[in-house]
C-alpha cells in the first residue's frame, strides 16, 4: 500500500465519506435484492441416502440438521490422503463456533463435511480447538455430487466443472457452502450452493479487513497465501484439549 495518501480537512473527509456512503447503500440494497432472489430459487429434492460417519455413529443427511429445518454445510477440503485440513478452509471454520449459537436461533445448523476418515478429522478438530459438528463423507458420493471433489473422470482436457462452469483447477478438492431444507415430513431439499469467492460469506475477518486502510493486503497473485492454521501464526497459543470438548 502506498504511504503517499491524501490528508484533508475533516469537512473535506466528511464530504467524500458521504459520497461513498451513497455507493455503500446501493450495494446494500443490491445485496438485499439478490438475497430475495436467492430465497426464490427452486429446490431439488434429495433422493440419495447419504450416510456420514460422525462421533455418535452413522448419520444421514437428515440427521445433520440437529432438529432444525435449515442446514448449512461447509465443504471442507480434507481428502483422505492429507494429514491436516486445508488452511483456507480452516480460516473459514475459525468463524463457525461463534456463529452457530446465533444460527440456532434462526432454525439453522452449520456442519462441516470432509472426505478424510473421522479419526483424522477429530484429531485435527481437537488440535484447532473447534466445537462444531464435523462428519466424514468418505463412504458416500456427497462431495462429488455437490461439485467439490473431482476424479480423472471429471476432468475434460485438464478442466473440471466447478462453480457452474468448466475451468482449470489445480487440485482434486475444492471449497464450497451448500444449503438444505427439511420439511415437516422429513423430506430434504437442496436450496443453494456457492463456490469460489462465494465461500467468503464465512470469512468475517475479510469483511473487517476490507474496512481498513491496508485492506486484505494480499497482492495481485498472492491470494490467501498469507493464511495459516491459527496455531502456526507467530505467537499463536495451542488450543486446549478442554476447549474442544463437545
Amino acid at each position: 500500500m502506498s504511504t503517499n495518501h491524501p490528508v484533508v480537512s475533516r469537512d473535506r473527509w466528511l464530504t467524500e465519506r458521504q459520497a461513498l456512503l451513497a455507493r455503500e447503500k446501493e450495494l446494500t440494497r443490491l445485496g438485499d435484492q439478490i438475497a430475495r432472489e436467492r430465497r426464490a430459487l427452486p429446490w431439488v429434492r434429495i433422493e440419495k441416502d447419504y450416510v456420514f460417519d460422525g462421533l455418535a455413529g452413522p448419520r444421514t443427511l437428515a440427521h445433520l440438521f440437529g432438529g432444525r429445518r435449515q442446514l448449512l454445510v461447509q465443504h471442507f477440503m480434507f481428502p483422505p490422503e492429507w494429514a491436516e485440513g486445508c488452511p483456507s478452509c480452516s480460516f473459514m471454520a475459525d468463524h463457525t463456533d461463534a456463529m452457530n449459537v446465533h444460527l440456532a436461533q434462526r432454525d439453522a445448523t452449520l456442519v462441516a463435511v470432509s472426505r478424510a476418515p473421522l479419526a483424522r478429522i477429530e484429531q485435527f478438530r481437537q488440535r484447532m480447538g473447534w466445537r462444531f459438528d464435523w462428519v466424514s463423507s468418505a463412504a458416500n458420493d456427497f462431495n462429488r455430487d455437490f461439485g467439490v471433489t473431482f476424479g480423472p473422470q471429471e476432468r475434460v482436457r485438464g478442466q473440471i466443472h466447478y462453480n457452474y462452469r468448466m475451468q482449470a483447477f489445480p487440485q482434486d478438492e475444492a471449497p464450497g457452502v451448500s444449503v438444505f431444507y427439511k420439511d415437516d415430513a422429513g423430506a430434504v431439499f437442496h436450496t443453494y450452493s456457492t463456490y469460489g469467492r462465494g465461500v467468503e460469506v464465512m470469512m468475517g475477518t475479510y469483511r473487517l479487513l476490507d474496512l481498513t486502510p491496508m485492506g486484505r493486503d494480499e497482492g495481485v497473485d498472492q491470494g490467501m497465501a498469507w493464511v495459516r492454521h491459527h496455531d502456526r501464526y507467530e505467537g499463536a497459543v495451542a488450543a486446549s484439549c478442554c476447549s474442544a470438548k463437545r
